[in-house]
């Protein structure tokens, strides 16, 4: 007796998909050996574990579903490896991010599915809620890798791109699309097309690139000091400009000061009172003639000072002079 194609194609499915599942061990060795996670993302782990456990629901929901369940179920297993241990070498801060997007998308959003899929929907409209959420989670994971390809297109490299993951992306794709038409389940048919073509095109942009001289890095870091060359020159600029601000309103202060000087003062007025005290002795005396500084001087320094006479004055004006 043959074996079914659908068997055949799934089973190989299946292997093709954990492999791309366990490609990050190596990513996670290297974590637990330095005990620190680096510059390594996390939101990938968490988004990919949501949907492996969404698509091991699907599976369970659908007759026949008993390939889709074990890939799905391995891959969920693997992936909670992966959060787990991001989670114990992660930082404190991230740590405490990580924790709080996990509870609330893991743990709570796939309860609450699970709860109104087997509560409040029946029959083909399971399947309907679930699918349509795994499709648009796939299609998320498959479109994840477009920003490495602009990368190899800006910097002409495909240090960014490895083979090995593209290669597996666009095998996983082909075969879950074969898969989905032989089983006539377009939920992974579409996910998995799409995946299929932006696996092709990766392939074909890295074999574009591969041996193409990468674009020169200093061409970008003179751009950047042009901008911090015209940044300093237009901070200079303002300074000045601000300087100039200041000198200017220095100048109107003197001259209202000059003018203050020349205002005639009442006969007998005091310059100064007890009540002033010594700062407001200081603050009228800005406007006081010198006849009338040396009285303040006197006042407050208890008769130390001799006045000053009309002869002394025009000889101190003739030394400044």
């Amino acid at each position: 007796m043959a074996a079914d194609p659908s068997f055949v194609v799934g089973i190989i499915g299946n292997v093709i998909s954990i492999l791309v599942f366990a490609s990050p061990i190596k990513t996670f060795r290297r974590i637990v050996r330095n005990k620190s996670t680096e510059d390594f993302r996390w939101l990938p782990y968490v988004t990919t574990l949501l949907s492996t456990s969404l698509w091991t629901f699907y599976g369970l929901l659908k007759p026949g579903g008993l390939l889709v369940v074990t890939v799905n179920g391995a891959g969920a297993a693997l992936e909670a490896a992966y959060v787990t241990l991001y989670l114990i070498y992660a930082p404190r801060e991230t740590k405490a991010k990580m924790v709080k997007l996990v509870l609330a998308v893991n743990v709570g959003f796939l309860a609450a599915v699970v709860l109104v899929t087997l509560t409040a929907l029946h029959g083909g409209g399971r399947l309907l809620a679930v699918g349509v959420l795994c499709v648009a989670l796939t299609i998320g994971m498959y479109a994840a890798p477009m920003g490495a390809m602009r990368t190899v297109v800006k910097t002409r490299s495909v240090e960014y791109m490895p083979f090995s993951l593209s290669f597996f992306l666009f095998l996983n794709g082909g075969v879950w699309s074969v898969y989905s038409v032989l089983v006539k389940d377009y939920f992974i048919g579409v996910p998995n097309a799409i995946g299929f073509v932006l696996g092709t095109a990766q392939l074909v942009l890295y074999m574009a690139y591969r041996k193409a001289t990468p674009a020169p890095a200093h061409k970008e870091e003179d751009d950047d000091g042009g901008e911090d060359e015209e940044a300093a020159v237009d901070e200079e600029e303002g300074l000045a400009h601000l300087m100039g601000q200041q000198v200017e309103m220095a100048q109107r202060r003197a001259v209202r000061l000059h003018k203050g000087l020349s205002l005639p003062k009442h006969a007998g007025a005091p310059l100064s009172s007890p009540r002033d005290g010594l700062a407001g002795s200081i603050i009228k005396s800005l406007s006081a003639t010198p006849v009338e500084l040396h009285s303040v001087m006197h006042q407050h320094g208890h008769g130390r000072f001799e006045p000053v006479g009309k002869g002394d004055g025009d000889v101190e004006a003739n030394n400044k002079k």
